[in-house]
């Protein structure tokens, strides 16, 4: 008896493409249609006003403005969350491992706190950055060893004060061991203020990498940074100031966004602490 064979074809897969693919200049580049330019393409002569071609005119470099602003959104954004997630991690162990086991892995852990909280972030950050090459994995990285006391701090007043509570209680009793009380009862139900904090925390993180990328520490060129085009804005303060307000524009948002977005979470979680009810 003759079988029937039917032939399946392969499922569609999209083609592979890498970072680094996506970032060589000799590529054309396309956002969307309205801004036909990529933000590292030479598009035309060097510091042109803007026009109904190039929206906010184009760069010292002939990088076409309002592509640039964009693409640096996305870059800033990255830095932001990225190491705020690293900050969380760190704050987050350390701070549940101080709440809850106490004695002198606490006092060990709040006197680390201590010594990192005396020295400005910014400029430990700017130490640091000078002696690694200016790239944005180095930013990220910096930014998040740098920024997790807060997340620390709240994570062990929130411990200390859930540890005693009767569902921890409960699931010592059942045998449950330290690390799962903490990482399945006790952190779940503290994250209200750590989500808090971690919201200003991206807003600081996207100002730090804006003022590195301004001193040249942080991303540099063709890659697309806000910081990088206040900086060539700066330079040529007399003969482009166009290239100054959509940046600095771009950051007060950015930064306004996120606080507006930290005061909403803290109210919704706990309206006692809204101005207004003080």
């Amino acid at each position: 008896m003759a079988s029937l064979v039917i032939k399946k074809d392969k499922p569609f897969r999209y083609e592979s493409f890498t970072y680094k693919d996506e970032f060589d200049v000799n590529r054309d580049w396309a956002l969307w249609a309205p801004i036909p330019f990529g933000p590292i393409e030479l598009a035309t002569d060097p510091l042109q006003a803007p026009s109904s071609v190039h929206w906010l005119g184009t760069d010292e470099s002939g990088r076409d403005v309002a592509a640039r602003l964009i693409y640096g959104a996305g870059i800033s954004m990255k830095i932001g969350f990225i190491s705020m997630g690293i900050a969380l991690v760190i704050g987050l162990v350390l701070g549940a491992a101080a709440g809850y086991a106490g004695g002198w892995i606490d006092m060990l852990i709040s006197r680390l706190i201590e010594i990192v909280m005396c020295f400005p972030t910014f400029f430990i950050i700017l130490a640091i950055m000078a002696w690694l090459p200016p790239r944005i994995e180095f930013v990220m990285i910096v930014i998040g060893l740098t920024r997790w006391v807060a997340v620390a701090r709240y994570a062990r007043a929130e411990v200390m004060r859930l540890r005693q509570s009767d569902f921890a209680i409960a699931a010592k009793a059942l045998g449950a061991g330290p690390t799962r009380i903490v990482f399945r009862h006790l952190l779940p139900n503290a994250m209200a203020p750590i989500l808090v904090s971690a919201t200003f925390g991206i807003a600081s993180a996207v100002l730090i990498e804006a003022a590195l990328s301004w001193l040249g520490f942080g991303v540099q060129a063709p890659q697309p940074s806000w910081g990088s085009m206040l900086r060539g804005g700066y330079e040529n303060m007399f003969t482009a100031s166009h290239m100054i307000p959509p940046a600095c524009l771009s950051i007060f948002l950015a930064v306004l966004s996120f606080n507006l977005v930290g005061d909403t979470l803290r109210d919704v979680i706990d309206p006692r602490l809204h101005s207004g009810d003080l």
